[in-house]
């Protein structure tokens, strides 16, 4: 059966400008980190994907590196694109990155012309399209001169194959100046894709968050929830979680008993504002006029649900900012990017 697009797509969705940019961004994005790689099956990704989809996702985030193994989320995407989206691709925007190991050897990470080039070239034969709306450099590599990452993200838009780029966990002074370097090569820096959520405020100490907004830059947060923290999940222990795992990506410090017991306040707050937590989670980060789009990772269609809640009430009150506030203190965790690598 062929998909048709619900025609009330569109009628919920808030949409939100990037930066100083003409590209506007659905409040929710939805991102296919870890759970659209290989062990996920073709109906039950294009459930998730197309119900998004019908209520206004417009954005979806990929990268080179994302499955497991590497490249399955974009190959897997390429397969609904090819089947189900082809007929809506003028509708989406699509994005992906290079900067975290992708192949052996010194080539296969970082923030080389090589790698990016080749990544971005590898990226799009994996889903089958003829270009990205928006390419990152995943990190900042401090070994790599900033002009040699910025000039290949610009000739990869000049070339077409990308018709936005962007950076992802910049710190402040790195972003100043890849935004400035793109600017003498007639590139605009579109859009700033740092992790950010109540317990992870990083943009804000060092008011990253600041100088997107002074620029023009957009902003997009990626783990508003604190891979699922936030959700409240892992106040009843980890059993039967992700976190349970022994490989699991997910920072141990998120799970010791002061940030849970932080996580229960906020919870309480939540409650009484008539949401649940992880509504109350993306309605906060979405409460910064610079950010522009939540990014937010679901493994089933009911966790997406829930998070479209959020755009019901999205407006908060001084009161219950300040209470938010009382509820982590002493919990935060420490996601600042490292600027620090091994030769």
């Amino acid at each position: 059966m062929t998909y048709r697009a619900s025609d009330t797509r569109y009628d919920s969705m808030r949409f939100r400008r990037t930066g100083r940019s003409g590209l506007k961004l659905p409040a929710i994005s939805l991102g296919l980190w870890q759970n659209f790689g290989g062990t996920r099956d073709y109906p039950s990704a294009f459930e998730i994907l197309s119900y998004a989809f019908d209520r206004g996702v417009t954005h979806f985030d990929l990268a080179n590196n994302y499955g497991p193994p590497p490249g399955a989320a974009e190959e897997l995407f390429g397969d609904i694109m090819a089947r189900d989206f082809r007929p809506y691709r003028d509708e989406l925007v699509v994005s992906s990155k290079a900067g975290w190991r992708m192949w052996p050897g010194p080539y296969g990470e970082f923030g080389s012309r090589k790698h990016l080039i080749a990544s971005c070239e590898q990226s799009l034969k994996r889903m089958g399209l003829d270009y990205v709306d928006i390419f990152y450099s995943h990190r900042y590599d401090p070994l790599t001169p900033l002009e040699e990452t910025m000039a290949a993200l610009a000739d990869l838009q000049h070339s077409g194959k990308a018709l936005y780029v962007g950076v992802s966990s910049y710190p402040r002074a790195e972003t100043i100046e890849a935004h400035r370097i793109l600017a003498d090569m007639g590139v605009p820096l579109l859009i700033h894709q740092p992790s950010y959520s109540i317990l992870n405020r990083w943009i804000e100490d060092d008011d990253t968050i600041g100088a997107c907004g002074e620029l023009g830059i957009g902003m997009i947060g990626f783990s508003p929830l604190a891979q699922g923290v936030l959700s409240g999940k892992y106040s009843k222990g980890t059993e039967g979680t992700r976190a349970d795992d022994r490989n699991s990506t997910i920072n141990r410090k998120a799970l010791a008993p002061k940030v849970l017991r932080a996580v229960d306040a906020l919870g309480a707050i939540a409650k009484a504002r008539k949401q649940t937590l992880v509504q109350l989670a993306l309605a906060w980060v979405l409460r910064r006029p610079e950010m522009t789009s939540a990014l937010i990772g679901v493994r089933t269609l009911e966790q997406l649900k829930d998070c479209l809640g959020a755009l019901d009430r999205l407006e908060f009150t001084a009161a219950e900012l300040t209470a938010i506030d009382a509820a982590v203190k002493g919990a935060m965790l420490d996601g600042r990017p490292s600027t620090r690598l091994e030769d």
